[in-house]
C-alpha cells in the first residue's frame, strides 16, 4: 500500500509496520478504525484529538477480505497494543470493529461503533435514494456516471472515479460541514469491491448481526440524526442482540460527527467521556 511518508508533528509511522500511524504516548490503548473499506486516513483528526491525552493506534487496512483485514488488525494490536483495547470504528471500520471484537473478544475492553452502517439488510434500501436527493441534478449524473465506470469490466484504473465518487457522497452525508481537509491517504477500488461484498452477503444471511452475540465487552454506538445510514438499523438490532449496548443520537449530524459544525464539540465530550 501506498504510504504518507512525510513525518508531521501529529503522527509518526512505525517503520516496521507501514500500515500503522501512532498518536500520542504509549501506552495505546485505543485504535480508530477507518472506514471505506479501502479509504484509509478519514480518521486521523479524530486520533489526533484523542492523543492529547490517551496513546491512539490507526491502522490502515491494506487486505482485500474480511478475514484478513481482522487478522492483520489483530496482528497490529497485539504489536503496538496495550490489550485489551477500546476499538472506535467509523462507518465500515465499525462494522470490522463489530467484527473484530465477535472474534476476538479478549483483545477488546469496548467497541465505540459511530455511523455504522444498518446491519440488517432492510433498513439498507433507501440510503443511495437519500443521498442522491440531497445532490443537485449535475451531481446525480455525476455519480450515476462514475457508478457505471466502477461497475465497467474494461476499465482497469477505477480508483480515481472512487475518490470522485466518495467526495459527492460525503457532501449528501454531511449536515452543515465545517471546513476541513480530505485526510483519505489514496482510494483503493478493489479493496472496496472485495471487501463490501463480502460484507452485504454477510449482513443478507443474517451472520453479520448475529456474530454480535459473541461480543462480551460494552458497545456504544454514536449516530448522526442526519445520516442516511438509518439509526434504527443500529439501535434496534444491536439492542436485540447485544448483552451492554448504548445508543447516542447527536442533532444535526451527518455520517461524520466530527467535521460537523453543530454536533462536533457534543461529539468529542461524549468520545472522551466514553473511552476515559
Amino acid at each position: 500500500m501506498r504510504q504518507n511518508l512525510r513525518v508531521k508533528n501529529e503522527y509518526r509511522i512505525d517503520w516496521n509496520m507501514k500500515n500503522l500511524r501512532k498518536y500520542g504516548k504509549a501506552p495505546f490503548n485505543m485504535a480508530v478504525i477507518h472506514g471505506g473499506p479501502g479509504a484509509p486516513g478519514e480518521m486521523a483528526p479524530v486520533a489526533r484529538e484523542l492523543s492529547s491525552l490517551w496513546g491512539v493506534l490507526e491502522p490502515l487496512q491494506t487486505k482485500a477480505t474480511i478475514e484478513e483485514q481482522a487478522w492483520e488488525l489483530k496482528d497490529i494490536l497485539q504489536r503496538s497494543g496495550n490489550l485489551p483495547v477500546i476499538l472506535i470504528g467509523w462507518s465500515w471500520g465499525a462494522w470490522l470493529s463489530f467484527i473484530f471484537a465477535a472474534q476476538y473478544p479478549a483483545l477488546v475492553k469496548k467497541l465505540i461503533l459511530i455511523g455504522s452502517g444498518p446491519y440488517e439488510e432492510k433498513y439498507s434500501l433507501d440510503i443511495m435514494e437519500i443521498r442522491l436527493s440531497r445532490l443537485s441534478q449535475e451531481e446525480k449524473e455525476e455519480v450515476l456516471s462514475l457508478t457505471e465506470i466502477m461497475n465497467n469490466l474494461a476499465i482497469r484504473d477505477k480508483n480515481t472515479a472512487m475518490a470522485r465518487f466518495g467526495d459527492l457522497i460525503s457532501k449528501a452525508d454531511s449536515y452543515a460541514p465545517l471546513p476541513h481537509r480530505n485526510e483519505i491517504l489514496e482510494c483503493l477500488y478493489d479493496v472496496y469491491h472485495k471487501v463490501w461484498d463480502q460484507a452485504s452477503k454477510l449482513r443478507s444471511r443474517g451472520e453479520l448481526l448475529e456474530l454480535g452475540r459473541n461480543i462480551q465487552c460494552p458497545v456504544v454506538a454514536i449516530h448522526g440524526d442526519y445520516d442516511p445510514h438509518p439509526a434504527e438499523g443500529v439501535k434496534g438490532p444491536l439492542s436485540r442482540i447485544l448483552k451492554d449496548f448504548r445508543f447516542i443520537l447527536l442533532e444535526k449530524c451527518g455520517h461524520q460527527p466530527w467535521i460537523e459544525r453543530s454536533a462536533k464539540d457534543r461529539f468529542y465530550d461524549i468520545l472522551k467521556s466514553e473511552v476515559g
